[in-house]
């Protein structure tokens, strides 16, 4: 299945201001999303693409900031007992390497 045209939340909070501020809509669309293409400053774009590449990369990022926050909790109370401090390494290797899938989605940030 391809990519979804434009939502009414995105043409009302992406698409609208974006005529309002003097950019041009094209008769062409992106082959993408089906979007409307723009034309501001002498570049042309797809501002659903835009938009939804800035929300994946934002999303992404809380995502990785609150397992680098879990992981320095984790690494800052580390258990006594064997058992125990097996198990919260292994949790530990485990974030660590969600946060390395995370990085290469984003292009190694």
């Amino acid at each position: 299945m391809g990519v979804v045209g434009p939502t009414e939340e995105e043409i009302r909070k992406v698409i609208m201001p974006l005529m309002l501020s003097g950019a041009k809509m094209l008769e062409r669309h992106c082959p993408k999303c089906g979007s409307p293409l723009f034309e501001k400053d002498g570049r042309v774009f797809c501002p659903v693409c835009e938009h939804r590449s800035r929300e994946r990369k934002t999303g992404a990022g809380d995502v990785e900031e609150r397992l680098m926050e879990k992981l320095t909790e984790l690494a800052g109370s580390m258990p006594d007992d064997i058992a125990l401090l097996e198990k919260h390494l292994s949790v530990m290797e485990k974030i660590i390497e969600l946060i390395g899938k995370y990085r290469s989605l984003e292009g190694g940030k």
